[in-house]
């Protein structure tokens, strides 16, 4: 079998360079786009010396799928119709790493599933992964005995607060306890706001260059137990999204997670 022929928009973008990278560092992988927006004055440049190595041949460009088998997409939300509409056109499996999505986003993105294969996941680390089922354990064990806060950390340039990895560890929480997320949820807290029974609490700091640090912390009476995530690098979360993208074109048309690219669900 030959290399998988991947494309990767938000090419660009600090996340994108590092999906080239450990494409290109992947023997079984090959680059055959890199996308950016209409906008981009970076529009023909070769991706290899854009990220300082070797000539690839593979110049950054607007999305055109001729020849991808799989499409990964660190971009923004605002590209997420374009992306869908050229995955569903060519009939090519997708890596969605955008986070911040709207609630009708995410709506387009499992109408898109019903005919193509998609992995959409807040984080595609193994370490991250793996800590999501530490929390479900921990959370089904100590159930409402526990009240629990959600703490991250990122760099001062990140968009979205919180993290799609901080409410991925958050739902995985309240799914564990029975609970629906949204009612569960409390952003910070300012003034009058003692805690109420079942709470989730949920902090985002931002500041310098952090990559990404995620703290849940379940708080007993007499005793805490701290499940903590930091990344030391954003090389993790590209190489696993690379590994998302062997695994999603192996898959019939549905919407997956990590998890199941892991084989970490029950």
């Amino acid at each position: 079998m030959g290399q998988l022929n991947i494309g990767i928009m938000g090419a660009s973008g600090r996340m994108g360079r590092m999906l080239i990278e450990a494409t290109l560092n992947n023997p079984n992988t090959a680059l055959k786009g890199a996308f950016v927006r209409s906008i981009s004055s970076l529009i023909g440049a070769d991706s290899g010396e854009f990220i300082g190595v070797n000539k690839t041949g593979v110049p950054l460009s607007t999305i055109t799928l001729d020849g991808v088998q799989a499409l990964i997409d660190f971009s923004l939300p605002e590209a997420l119709d374009e992306v869908l509409d050229a995955c569903l056109a060519h009939k090519v499996p997708l890596v969605m790493g955008v986070t911040g999505l709207s609630d009708a986003q995410e709506a387009k993105l499992k109408a898109a599933s019903e005919h193509i294969a998609i992995v959409y996941a807040g984080n595609y680390s193994t370490g991250v992964n793996l800590s999501l089922n530490l929390l479900a354990t921990t959370a089904r064990v100590l159930s409402m005995d526990a009240d629990v806060e959600v703490i991250e950390h990122h760099h001062k340039h990140k968009i979205d607060a919180p993290s799609g990895t901080a409410l991925m560890m958050a739902k995985a929480v309240a799914d564990a306890r029975g609970q629906h997320l949204p009612n569960a949820l409390v952003h910070g807290r300012h003034g009058a706001a003692k805690r109420q029974a079942g709470d989730i609490g949920m902090h985002a700091i931002r500041g310098g260059e952090i990559i990404g640090e995620h703290t849940v912390e379940f708080i007993m009476d007499g005793e805490i137990i701290a499940i903590t995530h930091k990344a030391q690098s954003r090389a993790t979360f590209a190489t696993g999204a690379v590994r998302a993208a062997e695994w999603v074109v192996t898959q019939p048309a549905g919407l997956y997670t990590m998890q199941d690219v892991l084989g970490l669900k029950d």
